[in-house]
C-alpha cells in the first residue's frame, strides 16, 4: 500500500412540473458528445452541497491552470430537508441533483457524477451508513468512476468519526481512500477491466477538506498558517480573497453558487465581506500521495503541485515517490525498515533519497536509485533505529533528487512505549481504528482522542486496554489519574503475562463527585492521565472524561392529564434545565430562548411537560412536514432504552411541532429506529400543545412499548433538544436542550441518564432491525444523469454497461406528442424524457421491453418545443446505458 502520510426506483409520479424546476437556468448540459471524460481533480461526497465550501479553490483551479474538476455524488440527499418546498424522497433527490449542478455549474464544474446510494437521516454513525449502502456494490461504482475520469487528485471529506461529523460525510471518504488504492490494482473489480475495457488507474494525491477553516484565521495571512499539531498529514491552505474574473472575489462567487442550495435554506446566506481580513483560506490536508511534491509551489498551486501541475525544479509528472515503514508502531531503542519507492513515467536519470530524521536517529542505507527506464521504479532500503527515549509521532521529511529534478514526501511514525495502557475507544472509533489499519493510513490512527461519558453524580466503569509492544511477556499495573471532581474506587490495576503483541484490559469503576459541575459543551473535556507500570519502565497515555447530565424520573400517583398544564400531583419532580446550547446562534437571553421540563413514569408510560420560553415564532409548517422539525420551532424528545445504542437506528426520537399550518400541533418519529408520522409510528402517543404568551408548553405521554426492545430502568438514556427558529425561511437559527454535545442528535452515548425510580426491570430484549429510509433516485431516472452520461460516453449512476440495451435512435413530434423509436437489444426498463432546447422536461415516459426488435413509444408532451429525446436503460441486473435523438 502507497499511503505515505501521517433500492431500485422506476420514476412512475408524472414528475414534470419538478423536472422543470429542477432542470432550470442550465442544470441539463448539452448532449452532444465529449470524447475526453479526463478530470484533473474529482470530489467525492456523499450529498449535494456536499463540495459547496471548496468550490473558490476549485475556481481557482480552473481559472489559473485550465484544471478539469469534477464531482461524485454517492446520494442526492433524499433524505435530508426542503426548505423549498415538499418534495421529499426520491423528488427531493431530482430537485437537489439539480441545485447541485446549477451550484457547481457557476464556477466551472460541468461533470456531476451521482452514484445513485440512498441518502438516510442525520447520523454520525459510519456502520450504520455501510449497512444501508452496502460496501462493495458502492465501492465498485465509484471505482469505476475513477477509472473512467482518471483524476490526480482526489478531494473528499474527513473520514474520522469526529464529534458530530455526519456519518454519510465520513464513510464518503472512507470510500474515496479505498478507490485510491484499488482503482489502480488490476486484480480489483477486473471484471472493469476485461469486460468493459477500462483500464488500472493512479490517483496520485488524496486531500481531506477541513469544513468551517475559512472563518478560523481570516486574512491573506492564512495560507502561511504552520500546519495542525493534530493534523493527519500535510497540509494546505487556499485564500478565498483573490479576484476573480469577474472582479467579484472568489469567495463572493462561491457564496453565490451556495445560493443555488434553495432546498437546504441557503438562498438568503448574505454576501462575502469585502475587506481582505474577513475573508478566509480553504484548509485542505492530505491523507494519501504517491506524487514528490514539488519544493516551490506557492499556496494556489501547492495541493496539486507534483501530482497533476509541475513545479519549479520538480521531477516530471508522473513520477511517484512514497516512503513506508515496515510497521506502523514501533518503539524506542529498536531498529526497522523503511522502503522508500521511486517511479519513472520516463527515463529518470540515477539519484538518491534522503531520510531527514531527527538528531539522536541512527540511519543506515546509502539511497541510491537508478537509473530508471520508462515506466519502472527502484525500491531503496534503509534501517532505521529509534532512540531508546523517544516517545510519540514523528514525521520524517523524505527527500528525493536526481539531475531530472527533486521531490520530497512524508514518513509518519509512531513511536510508542513497550507496554502502554489507553482507555478503550468508543466502538465507533474502535471500528474507525480497525479500518484504518487494515488499509494501512496509521497517521490516521489517533486523529480522534478517547473519551468516555460519565453521569452526573453516578459511576462508570472505564476500561483500559494494555498494549504489549515488546518482544517478551510483561506483568504490571495501570494507575488511573482522575480529574478533578472525580474519583476512582480503586486507582490501580494489575495485568499479569500479556504476551507479545497481545492486550488485555483492566476496569476501573470512575465516579462524578462534584455536583456543581457543568455537564455537555459547557464543561466540556476533563482530561486525565493513565500511568502504566512494568519492569521497562512507565509510560503515560491522555484520556478524557465527559459528564452528561442524570435525573431521577419519580413514579406518578396518577397517570397525567396531557392538557398542557403540570398538576403538582402529576409531576412530583422537579423541574430540569434544558436550556444548554449546543449549535447554531447563541440566545440573545432567556426570553430568546430557553426551556425546562418535568418527567414522571407510570404504567409502563413515560410522561413528559416542557415549558419553551420563545419571543419569535418561527415559519408555521403543514402537519405533513412535520418529520421536518429541525426547520422550525420544536421539541424533540430522544429515548436510548438501555443507554448503550452505538447510533440511533435502535432508539426511540419523538418529534413535535408546536403549532402547524392545520392549527393543531403534530408528532412523528425521525431519525430512530422507525420512522414516520406518528399515528403510524407512535400508536397510543398523546401530544398537547398550548400556546402562551412569549412561548409554549408541549405535554406527552409516550407508551414505553413504542421504544425498540426492553427498557433499562437504571439505565435510560434521556434527551430533550429544542429547535428555534425566529424567521419564516424554514432555517433553525439555535437548538438547546438537556444533554448538549456537537451533533447530539446522533450520538446516543451523549445523552443523559435517567432513572425510573422503583420500576423494576424486566426480561432483556434487543431492538428490532432499523427501518432506514432506502427510496432512492436512480440515474436512468433523472435526465439530467442521462444527458452527461451521453456527453461523456461514461457509465449512468456508476453502474456497469448494459451489454445489450434499449436506446432511442429517432424521434418525430406531432401535436401535443413525440413518438420515439427505440432499438432493443435485451429486456430491462427504459426511462424516456421529451427535452425542449433549453432542458426543461416538457413531457416522459417509462416503458418496460423485451428484445431484440424496433419499438415506437408515444411521448405526451405539454406546452413547448421538444428538441431531443433523452433515454435510460436499466437491465435486469442493474446495469445502465443512455442514448439520445435530436426530434425531427
Amino acid at each position: 500500500m502507497e499511503f505515505a502520510v501521517c433500492v431500485l426506483f422506476a420514476v412512475r409520479f408524472g414528475a414534470a412540473a419538478v423536472l422543470a424546476t429542477a432542470l432550470a437556468a442550465g442544470a441539463l448540459a448539452p448532449a452532444q458528445a465529449d470524447p475526453d471524460p479526463d478530470l484533473g481533480v474529482l470530489f467525492v461526497g456523499a450529498h449535494p452541497d456536499d463540495e459547496a465550501s471548496l468550490l473558490s479553490t476549485f475556481g481557482q483551479w480552473r481559472e489559473k491552470h485550465g484544471v478539469r474538476t469534477g464531482v461524485a455524488t454517492i446520494t442526492r440527499g433524499e433524505g435530508g430537508g426542503n426548505a423549498a418546498g415538499p418534495e421529499e424522497g426520491p423528488r427531493l433527490g431530482l430537485l437537489r441533483e439539480g441545485e447541485e449542478r446549477r451550484a457547481v455549474g457557476g464556477l466551472g464544474v460541468t461533470d456531476v457524477y451521482n452514484l445513485d446510494e440512498a441518502d438516510l437521516y442525520y447520523t454520525v454513525s459510519a456502520p450504520l451508513t455501510e449497512h444501508a449502502w452496502k460496501h462493495d456494490d458502492v465501492l465498485d461504482k465509484l471505482v469505476r468512476v475513477v477509472r473512467e475520469t482518471r483524476p490526480e487528485v482526489v478531494v473528499t471529506m474527513n473520514p474520522a468519526p469526529s464529534p458530530g461529523n455526519h456519518g454519510n460525510h465520513q464513510y464518503a471518504a472512507r470510500l474515496a481512500l479505498e478507490a485510491y488504492r484499488l482503482a489502480a490494482d488490476p486484480a480489483a473489480f477486473p471484471e472493469q477491466i476485461t469486460g468493459e475495457g477500462l483500464r488500472p488507474w493512479s490517483v496520485r494525491r488524496v486531500l481531506a477538506n477541513s469544513a468551517g477553516a475559512e472563518e478560523e484565521n481570516p486574512g491573506p495571512d492564512c495560507e502561511r498558517t504552520g500546519p495542525a499539531p493534530e493534523s493527519a498529514g500535510r497540509d494546505f491552505s487556499v485564500w478565498g480573497g483573490r479576484p476573480a474574473p469577474s472582479g467579484k472575489t472568489w469567495e463572493q462567487e462561491e457564496r453565490e453558487a451556495e445560493r443555488e442550495y434553495r432546498s437546504q435554506g441557503w438562498e438568503g446566506r448574505p454576501d462575502i465581506p469585502e475587506a481582505p481580513e474577513q475573508i478566509g483560506c480553504d484548509k485542505l490536508t492530505e491523507l494519501a500521495n504517491r506524487a514528490p511534491h514539488a519544493p516551490t509551489a506557492s499556496a494556489v498551486e501547492a495541493p496539486l503541485a507534483g501530482a497533476l501541475l509541475p513545479g519549479d525544479g520538480g521531477f516530471p509528472l508522473g513520477t511517484g515517490l512514497s516512503a513506508a515503514a515496515d510497521r506502523s508502531r514501533v518503539t524506542g531503542g529498536d531498529s526497522f525498515g523503511v522502503r522508500v519507492t521511486v517511479s519513472a513515467p520516463k527515463a529518470l536519470a540515477a539519484g538518491k533519497v534522503g531520510l531527514d530524521l531527527p538528531p539522536g536517529w541512527r540511519v543506515e542505507g546509502d539511497g541510491g536509485f537508478g537509473p530508471l527506464a520508462p515506466g519502472s521504479s527502484a525500491e531503496v532500503r534503509f534501517t532505521v533505529t529509534a532512540p531508546a527515549d523517544q516517545i510519540g509521532r514523528v514525521v520524517v521529511p523524505v527527500r528525493a533528487q536526481s539531475p531530472d529534478g527533486t521531490g520530497t514526501t512524508e514518513l509518519c511514525l509512531d513511536v510508542v512505549s513497550p507496554v502502554v495502557a489507553e482507555q478503550a475507544r468508543l466502538p465507533a472509533v474502535a471500528e474507525f481504528q480497525e479500518w484504518v489499519e487494515a488499509n494501512g493510513i496509521p497517521a490516521l490512527r489517533d486523529v480522534v482522542p478517547p473519551v468516555q461519558t460519565v453521569p452526573t453524580g453516578g459511576s462508570r466503569t472505564v476500561q483500559a486496554v494494555v498494549r504489549n509492544h515488546g518482544s517478551t511477556p510483561k506483568s504490571g499495573s495501570v494507575v488511573l489519574e482522575p480529574p478533578a471532581g472525580f474519583a476512582v474506587a480503586q486507582a490501580e490495576k494489575p495485568f499479569t503475562d500479556v504476551p507479545p503483541g497481545g492486550t488485555t484490559t483492566v476496569g476501573f469503576e470512575v465516579t462524578s463527585t462534584d455536583p456543581s459541575m457543568p455537564t455537555g459543551t459547557q464543561g466540556g473535556d476533563h482530561p486525565y492521565q493513565l500511568v502504566t507500570r512494568t519492569d521497562s519502565g512507565e509510560a503515560r497515555s491522555g484520556a478524557a472524561l465527559e459528564l452528561v447530565p442524570a435525573a431521577e424520573i419519580p413514579q406518578a400517583q396518577a397517570d397525567p392529564v396531557v392538557d398542557g398544564a403540570a398538576a403538582p400531583e402529576e409531576y412530583p419532580s422537579p423541574w430540569i434545565d434544558i436550556s444548554s446550547g449546543w449549535e447554531g446562534d447563541d440566545c440573545a437571553g432567556p426570553q430568546d430562548c430557553s426551556a425546562r421540563a418535568k418527567l414522571a413514569w407510570r404504567n409502563e408510560k413515560l410522561h413528559a411537560i416542557v415549558e419553551v420560553t420563545d419571543d419569535a415564532r418561527g415559519a408555521v409548517l403543514a402537519q405533513e412536514d412535520c418529520k421536518r422539525h429541525w426547520r422550525t420551532d420544536a421539541l424533540e424528545i430522544a429515548i436510548d432504552p438501555k443507554g448503550n445504542s452505538e447510533n440511533t437506528s435502535s432508539t426511540f426520537k419523538l418529534a413535535v411541532l408546536p403549532v402547524t399550518a392545520q392549527g393543531p400541533a403534530c408528532f412523528a418519529r425521525d431519525a430512530d429506529n422507525k420512522q414516520g408520522p406518528g399515528g403510524e409510528t407512535a400508536p397510543g402517543v398523546e401530544v398537547a400543545s398550548v400556546p402562551r404568551p412569549g412561548g409554549y408548553t408541549v405535554e406527552t405521554s409516550i407508551p414505553l412499548e413504542n421504544v425498540p426492545g426492553s427498557v433499562d430502568p437504571g439505565r435510560l438514556g434521556l434527551n430533550l433538544f429544542v429547535y428555534d427558529s425566529d424567521t419564516d425561511d424554514q432555517v433553525g437559527q439555535t437548538r438547546i436542550g438537556w444533554s448538549t454535545w456537537e451533533g447530539v442528535q446522533g450520538d446516543p452515548y451523549r445523552w443523559g441518564v435517567a432513572r425510573l425510580a422503583g420500576k423494576p426491570a424486566g426480561q432483556p430484549v434487543g431492538p428490532p432491525e432499523p427501518a432506514l429510509p432506502l427510496d432512492a433516485l436512480a440515474s436512468v431516472d433523472s435526465p439530467q444523469s442521462i444527458a452527461q452520461s451521453v456527453r461523456l460516453g461514461t457509465s449512468l449512476g456508476g453502474a456497469p454497461r448494459a451489454s445489450a440495451p434499449a436506446q432511442v435512435t429517432d424521434a418525430s413530434a406531432t401535436a401535443g406528442e413525440v413518438t420515439a423509436k427505440l432499438a432493443v437489444r435485451g429486456p430491462g426498463t427504459v426511462h424516456l424524457f421529451a427535452v425542449d432546447p433549453t432542458g426543461v422536461v416538457l413531457g416522459e415516459q417509462v416503458v418496460e421491453v423485451d428484445g431484440p426488435g424496433e419499438r415506437l413509444v408515444p411521448i405526451p408532451v405539454r406546452d413547448g418545443r421538444p428538441a431531443e429525446v433523452l433515454a435510460g436503460f436499466r437491465s435486469s441486473d442493474a446495469a445502465t446505458a443512455a442514448s439520445q435523438s435530436p426530434v425531427r
